[in-house]
Protein backbone atom coordinates (compact mmCIF):
# COMPACT_ATOMS: atom_id res chain seq x y z
CA UNK A 1 0.00 0.00 0.00
CA UNK A 2 1.72 3.23 -1.13
CA UNK A 3 0.00 6.34 -1.83
CA UNK A 4 1.92 6.72 -5.25
CA UNK A 5 0.33 5.27 -8.40
CA UNK A 6 3.56 5.03 -10.21
CA UNK A 7 5.16 3.30 -7.23
CA UNK A 8 2.34 0.64 -7.05
CA UNK A 9 2.31 0.03 -10.51
CA UNK A 10 5.76 -0.36 -10.90
CA UNK A 11 6.18 -2.76 -7.35
CA UNK A 12 3.43 -4.86 -9.00
CA UNK A 13 4.29 -5.46 -12.05
CA UNK A 14 7.61 -6.32 -10.38
CA UNK A 15 6.27 -9.51 -8.28
CA UNK A 16 3.48 -10.20 -10.93
CA UNK A 17 6.08 -10.97 -13.25
CA UNK A 18 7.01 -14.27 -10.77
CA UNK A 19 5.43 -17.31 -11.08
CA UNK A 20 4.84 -18.01 -7.54
CA UNK A 21 3.48 -14.80 -6.03
CA UNK A 22 -0.06 -13.39 -6.89
CA UNK A 23 -1.59 -9.82 -6.43
CA UNK A 24 -4.40 -9.20 -4.81
CA UNK A 25 -4.98 -5.48 -5.19
CA UNK A 26 -3.45 -1.82 -4.29
CA UNK A 27 -4.55 0.82 -1.92
CA UNK A 28 -3.91 4.42 -1.69
CA UNK A 29 -4.23 4.82 2.02
CA UNK A 30 -4.97 3.79 5.23
CA UNK A 31 -8.11 2.99 5.39
CA UNK A 32 -8.54 0.89 1.98
CA UNK A 33 -6.24 -0.78 2.91
CA UNK A 34 -7.99 -2.34 5.78
CA UNK A 35 -10.77 -2.94 4.00
CA UNK A 36 -8.71 -4.57 1.19
CA UNK A 37 -6.78 -6.93 3.51
CA UNK A 38 -9.64 -8.05 5.19
CA UNK A 39 -11.69 -8.84 2.40
CA UNK A 40 -9.21 -10.70 0.32
CA UNK A 41 -6.94 -12.02 3.27
CA UNK A 42 -3.20 -12.08 1.48
CA UNK A 43 -0.52 -13.74 2.89
CA UNK A 44 1.60 -10.04 2.93
CA UNK A 45 0.97 -6.80 3.02
CA UNK A 46 3.19 -4.16 1.76
CA UNK A 47 2.85 -0.65 3.50
CA UNK A 48 4.73 2.34 3.00
CA UNK A 49 5.39 4.26 6.60
CA UNK A 50 4.08 7.85 5.01
CA UNK A 51 0.25 7.18 3.99
CA UNK A 52 -1.45 10.10 2.76
CA UNK A 53 -4.62 8.95 4.67
CA UNK A 54 -3.37 8.08 8.31
CA UNK A 55 0.47 6.45 8.79
CA UNK A 56 2.02 3.34 7.79
CA UNK A 57 2.91 2.76 11.29
CA UNK A 58 -0.80 2.80 12.65
CA UNK A 59 -1.42 0.61 9.80
CA UNK A 60 1.12 -2.03 10.73
CA UNK A 61 -0.23 -1.79 14.40
CA UNK A 62 -3.91 -2.23 13.09
CA UNK A 63 -2.77 -5.53 11.44
CA UNK A 64 -0.94 -7.07 13.97
CA UNK A 65 -3.82 -6.44 16.20
CA UNK A 66 -6.05 -8.79 14.24
CA UNK A 67 -4.98 -12.06 14.96
CA UNK A 68 -5.54 -13.74 11.57
CA UNK A 69 -3.40 -10.44 10.21
CA UNK A 70 -1.04 -10.98 7.09
CA UNK A 71 2.92 -11.22 6.71
CA UNK A 72 4.02 -7.71 6.67
CA UNK A 73 7.08 -5.78 4.95
CA UNK A 74 7.13 -1.86 5.10
CA UNK A 75 8.77 0.36 2.15
CA UNK A 76 9.99 3.81 3.37
CA UNK A 77 12.27 6.61 1.82
CA UNK A 78 13.90 6.65 5.34
CA UNK A 79 17.05 4.56 6.05
CA UNK A 80 16.66 5.93 9.44
CA UNK A 81 16.95 3.03 11.95
CA UNK A 82 14.38 4.20 14.08
CA UNK A 83 11.55 3.75 11.97
CA UNK A 84 12.63 0.43 11.37
CA UNK A 85 12.98 -0.87 14.81
CA UNK A 86 9.68 0.67 15.43
CA UNK A 87 7.92 -0.87 13.18
CA UNK A 88 9.13 -4.07 13.69
CA UNK A 89 8.45 -3.91 16.99
CA UNK A 90 5.00 -2.67 16.09
CA UNK A 91 4.42 -5.76 14.52
CA UNK A 92 6.06 -5.39 10.80
CA UNK A 93 7.84 -8.74 9.85
CA UNK A 94 10.56 -6.70 7.48
CA UNK A 95 11.44 -3.51 6.38
CA UNK A 96 12.49 -2.42 3.20
CA UNK A 97 13.96 1.25 1.64
CA UNK A 98 12.35 2.33 -1.21
CA UNK A 99 16.40 2.94 -3.33
CA UNK A 100 16.63 -1.09 -2.52
CA UNK A 101 13.44 -1.81 -4.45
CA UNK A 102 14.22 -2.60 -7.57
CA UNK A 103 17.87 -5.08 -6.95
CA UNK A 104 15.78 -6.30 -3.04
CA UNK A 105 11.99 -6.87 -3.20
CA UNK A 106 11.79 -9.77 -4.36
CA UNK A 107 14.45 -11.36 -1.65
CA UNK A 108 12.43 -9.17 0.71
CA UNK A 109 8.77 -10.62 0.07
CA UNK A 110 10.41 -13.97 0.22
CA UNK A 111 11.97 -13.80 3.19
CA UNK A 112 8.97 -12.48 5.27
CA UNK A 113 6.98 -15.25 3.36
CA UNK A 114 9.33 -17.78 4.78
CA UNK A 115 8.64 -16.73 8.47
CA UNK A 116 11.62 -14.48 8.66
CA UNK A 117 12.60 -11.21 9.74
CA UNK A 118 13.74 -9.09 6.91
CA UNK A 119 16.09 -6.17 7.69
CA UNK A 120 17.46 -4.87 4.12
CA UNK A 121 20.81 -4.54 3.13
CA UNK A 122 21.89 -0.90 2.27
CA UNK A 123 23.91 0.59 5.37
CA UNK A 124 22.34 3.36 7.14
CA UNK A 125 23.35 6.87 6.77
CA UNK A 126 25.65 7.76 9.23
CA UNK A 127 24.66 10.68 10.94
CA UNK A 128 26.62 14.41 11.52
CA UNK A 129 25.93 17.95 12.14
CA UNK A 130 22.87 18.85 13.28
CA UNK A 131 21.15 15.50 12.55
CA UNK A 132 23.25 13.78 14.89
CA UNK A 133 21.49 15.83 17.68
CA UNK A 134 18.32 15.26 16.63
CA UNK A 135 18.31 12.05 16.11
CA UNK A 136 19.21 11.34 19.76
CA UNK A 137 16.26 13.00 20.67
CA UNK A 138 13.75 11.70 18.45
CA UNK A 139 14.54 8.70 20.48
CA UNK A 140 12.29 10.56 23.27
CA UNK A 141 9.03 10.44 21.01
CA UNK A 142 6.45 8.62 21.49
CA UNK A 143 4.70 7.02 18.04
CA UNK A 144 2.49 9.78 17.57
CA UNK A 145 4.60 12.72 18.12
CA UNK A 146 7.06 11.07 15.46
CA UNK A 147 4.39 10.61 12.75
CA UNK A 148 3.73 14.25 13.19
CA UNK A 149 7.97 15.51 13.07
CA UNK A 150 8.44 13.57 9.94
CA UNK A 151 5.25 15.34 8.62
CA UNK A 152 6.22 18.86 9.81
CA UNK A 153 9.61 17.94 7.91
CA UNK A 154 7.64 17.22 4.87
CA UNK A 155 6.16 20.60 4.92
CA UNK A 156 2.87 19.63 6.70
CA UNK A 157 1.25 22.58 8.62
CA UNK A 158 -1.17 21.72 11.53
CA UNK A 159 -4.41 21.86 10.13
CA UNK A 160 -3.03 19.47 7.34
CA UNK A 161 -1.26 17.31 9.57
CA UNK A 162 -4.23 16.80 11.80
CA UNK A 163 -6.58 16.11 8.97
CA UNK A 164 -4.19 13.89 7.82
CA UNK A 165 -3.93 11.72 10.99
CA UNK A 166 -7.88 12.53 12.22
CA UNK A 167 -7.39 14.46 14.79
CA UNK A 168 -7.56 18.02 16.27
CA UNK A 169 -5.64 21.08 15.40
CA UNK A 170 -5.56 21.38 19.17
CA UNK A 171 -3.93 17.95 19.94
CA UNK A 172 -1.39 18.32 17.11
CA UNK A 173 -0.50 21.73 18.77
CA UNK A 174 -0.06 19.94 21.73
CA UNK A 175 1.90 17.00 20.38
CA UNK A 176 4.45 19.82 18.43
CA UNK A 177 4.80 21.80 22.06
CA UNK A 178 5.96 18.19 23.40
CA UNK A 179 8.58 17.51 20.65
CA UNK A 180 9.84 20.69 20.87
CA UNK A 181 10.28 20.23 24.62
CA UNK A 182 11.88 17.04 24.25
CA UNK A 183 14.65 17.99 21.85
CA UNK A 184 15.15 20.69 23.74
CA UNK A 185 14.00 23.08 21.11
CA UNK A 186 13.57 26.73 21.95
CA UNK A 187 11.07 27.73 19.73
CA UNK A 188 8.52 26.43 16.55
CA UNK A 189 11.06 28.19 13.85
CA UNK A 190 13.88 25.79 15.86
CA UNK A 191 11.22 22.72 15.41
CA UNK A 192 10.80 23.43 12.11
CA UNK A 193 14.21 23.84 11.13
CA UNK A 194 15.11 20.73 12.87
CA UNK A 195 12.47 18.65 11.46
CA UNK A 196 13.24 19.84 7.91
CA UNK A 197 16.96 19.25 8.16
CA UNK A 198 16.54 15.17 9.40
CA UNK A 199 13.98 15.18 6.62
CA UNK A 200 16.13 15.80 3.83
CA UNK A 201 19.41 14.05 5.48
CA UNK A 202 17.04 11.18 5.49
CA UNK A 203 16.56 11.51 2.22
CA UNK A 204 12.48 12.16 2.52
Amino acid sequence: MDDHPLVRDGLAARLAGEPDLTICGQAANADAALELIRATRPDLAIVDVALRNGSGLELVKALSADGAGPRILVISVYEEELFAERLLRAGAHGYLNKQELHGSVLEAVRSVLAGQIYRGSAPAAQPSGPRRRVVFGLERLSDRELQIFERIGRGGGTREIATELGVSVHTVESHREHIRSKLGLRSGAELLRAAIIWSIDSGA
